[in-house]
This record gives C-alpha cells, sequence and structure tokens, in this order.
C-alpha cells in the first residue's frame, strides 16, 4: 500500500514537537497563574539584572537559542558552488521581501495597537534558524540548502538586525505616518545591537565552538547523532522556561485576552500564508525544482522568534505589549507551518510531477529517520 506523504508529518515529529502549540499555551496559563497567586514574583523577577539584562530571561532565552545553532554546519557554507540562484533568491525574500511584508500586514491590521504593531515588526525582522529545517525535513525540501540558509541568516542576523530593527520600528513609522511618532518608542539601535549580541551572538559562538570541539574529538557522527539528539529538545526546556517567567509579569493582558490575541494572531497567520505562497509560487514560475522550492518558501515564511523574543524583552521590557506580541509569535507558526507543510505535500505532485518524474522520492526523503522521532 502506497504511503500518504501528508501522513508522514504528524508521526515524523517528536511528541513534544508534535505539541507544541499546547506546551505554549499550558506556560502562558502557568505564568499568568503564578503572577496572579505570588504578586511577589514580578518584582523578584526584576530585581535579577545585570547591567539591565535580566538574568532569568537571559538563561532561558541563551539555552533555547543553542540547539539550534549548534545543529548548523558553519563550514558547509563554503562548500556551495552550485544552486547560487536559489541562494541569491531566498536571501532577497528573507531580507528584503519578508520584513516589509510583515511591516504592512502589521500596519494595516495594527493601526490602531502601535506597541502590539511593533512587537509583530519584530518578529518578522527576525529570519527563521531553527524549527525551518523540521518544516523543510517533513515537506521533503534540500536539507543541506536549507542548514546554508540557516546558517547564513544567523550570520546576516550578528550584523543587520540592530540596523534593521532602528529602520523598521522607528524610522519607517515616522516617514509614514509623523503625527503617530509619540506612540512609536525610539529605539536605541546600540541596544537592539547589545541584546542581539548577548541573546544570538553567545549562543552563536557556544554553537561553533560545540561544533568545532566535539566533532574534532568525538567524529561527525557521534556529534550528529548522539549530542545533538540530546541537546535538541531541551530547546523546549528553555523556550517554556522564558514564557513562564514572561506571563508571570503578563497578567494584566489576560483580562482581555481573547481580543489582544485574537487581534495579533490575525496578522500573523495572514504574513505567514502570504510570504509561503508568495514564495511558493515564485520560485514555480522561476522553475525551481520541487526540492528547491520548499526549502526556499519554508526559510522565508519561518521567523526566529526566539531572538524576536529576546529583543523586545530586553528593548521593551518583560511586560511590555511588545514582548506579549512576540511570544503570541510561536503559538501560531507551529500549527500554521504544519498546515503548510501539508499543503506543500498536496501541491508537489499536481505542480511538478511532470517537471520532475520522481516526485515521490522528493517527498518521502524528507520523512524524519527512526532516531529523530524519539
Amino acid at each position: 500500500m502506497e504511503e500518504d506523504p501528508a501522513r508522514e508529518v504528524l508521526t515524523g515529529l517528536s511528541l513534544l514537537n508534535r505539541l507544541l502549540p499546547v506546551w505554549i499555551f499550558v506556560a502562558m496559563i502557568a505564568g499568568v497563574l503564578i503572577g496572579y497567586a505570588l504578586p511577589e514574583t514580578g518584582p523578584f523577577i526584576n530585581s535579577l539584572q545585570i547591567d539591565g539584562v535580566s538574568l532569568p530571561i537571559a538563561i532561558g532565552l541563551v539555552w533555547m537559542m543553542y540547539p539550534p545553532l549548534a545543529a548548523v554546519n558553519y563550514l558547509g557554507i563554503g562548500k556551495v558552488v552550485n544552486g547560487k540562484k536559489v541562494m541569491g533568491y531566498s536571501l532577497f525574500l528573507n531580507w528584503i521581501v519578508g520584513p516589509f511584508l510583515m511591516f504592512g500586514v502589521a500596519w494595516l491590521l495594527l493601526s490602531d495597537l502601535p506597541l502590539f504593531r511593533e512587537g509583530l515588526i519584530i518578529v518578522g525582522l527576525a529570519r527563521c534558524i531553527a524549527m525551518v529545517l523540521v518544516w523543510n525535513l517533513l515537506a521533503g525540501g534540500d536539507n543541506e540548502q536549507a542548514a546554508v540558509i540557516v546558517a547564513l541568516n544567523a550570520i546576516f542576523q550578528i550584523v543587520l538586525y540592530s540596523v534593521y530593527a532602528y529602520f523598521f520600528v522607528t524610522v519607517l513609522p515616522h516617514w509614514l505616518d509623523p503625527s503617530a511618532s509619540v506612540a512609536v518608542v525610539s529605539v536605541n539601535p546600540l541596544e537592539i545591537a547589545r541584546s542581539v549580541a548577548i541573546f544570538l551572538g553567545v549562543p552563536f559562538l557556544l554553537g561553533i565552538i560545540s561544533r568545532l570541539v566535539l566533532t574534532k574529538r568525538k567524529g561527525e557522527q557521534w556529534y550528529e547523532e548522539q549530542f545533538l539528539r540530546s541537546v535538541r529538545p531541551t530547546a523546549l526546556v528553555g523556550l517554556l522556561f522564558t514564557l513562564v517567567v514572561m506571563f508571570s509579569l503578563q497578567g494584566g493582558y489576560f483580562v482581555t485576552l481573547p481580543i489582544y490575541l485574537i487581534r495579533v494572531a490575525i496578522p500573523l497567520v495572514v504574513y505567514f500564508v502570504a510570504m509561503f505562497g508568495l514564495a511558493y509560487v515564485s520560485c514555480w514560475k522561476l522553475k525551481f525544482t520541487y526540492k528547491d522550492t520548499v526549502t526556499t518558501s519554508f526559510t522565508a515564511a519561518s521567523n526566529n522568534f526566539e531572538l524576536a523574543i529576546a529583543v523586545a524583552v530586553s528593548v521593551f521590557g518583560l511586560s511590555s505589549s511588545q514582548a506579549f506580541a512576540t511570544v503570541v509569535g510561536p503559538l501560531i507558526e507551529v500549527p500554521v507551518m504544519i498546515g503548510l507543510v501539508y499543503l506543500s505535500l498536496w501541491l508537489g505532485p499536481k505542480l511538478y510531477s511532470s517537471r520532475e518524474g520522481f516526485f515521490g522520492a522528493s517527498a518521502h526523503s524528507g520523512s524524519i529517520p527512526a532516531k529523530e522521532r524519539e
């Protein structure tokens, strides 16, 4: 009996990843209940700071960022000699189209909520580095190409994120509506650069050091199959710990949570679907292979919500509206991306069967090996 590649989407995910939206929601509720039952929690958390950096948040975010960055093979960047067209178009979608599309969607749908709008813009600027590898794998994309794009995005974020954030959060809104400048918080690019250096730079360096040192001592196979297999699941622990801490200070929003959550969720869904659709259709028009189309589309549509949360917390504060908006990101992104994996697997045979005679093999190659399902 022929296997349904779409059915493998959920069976290929570990239980932790399958239920990620559930864990995120539980962490949010737990944080609110802790903040409500123990009102002294907020002041205590805020007191644990060094030079304005919250230690609990720093611990959670750095550990959350470390596993996906340790999984990237940075040495592979220099080895990619083919696929320059695909790589260039992917970077164009990530660093030109994506930020402007999120800005436009947020500005259009959250015109009356400028602080939440800023949070979404921050999400749009943080390009994919983590879960996109899972979506790409499940949909039958090119895993090596995805890893290279992830590595390049990580490097680009170190260099460009603070400049982009200042432009999209402060400069561009003022150009569009000078009268609304009072509602737009002025962002210091040096402050953002420090946040990026701490919350992306530190795990970035740790990831490079881990790969170089451990592969030299233990070998590439041990690193990929033993070390990363043990470390990857702990990223979720860092994420959930961070959410509990943040939402212990976000209790006030839960009084009107349904309306705020829905208002923030709608532009996120619009952005993810529009970005994926734009990338998928344009790649098909450009006569990319199915694998290249999948890789380009998912890397363009996914975002690094870990970095967005870190920047929002560091710049605007733990209890800010901007931080709340970034936290909603993973809650919405995970189920939407799983749906887009199904859509890609459904569209693939219809669009690429004549162009690629072996689409079934391409899709099937995206199945996660048994060792990754555990």
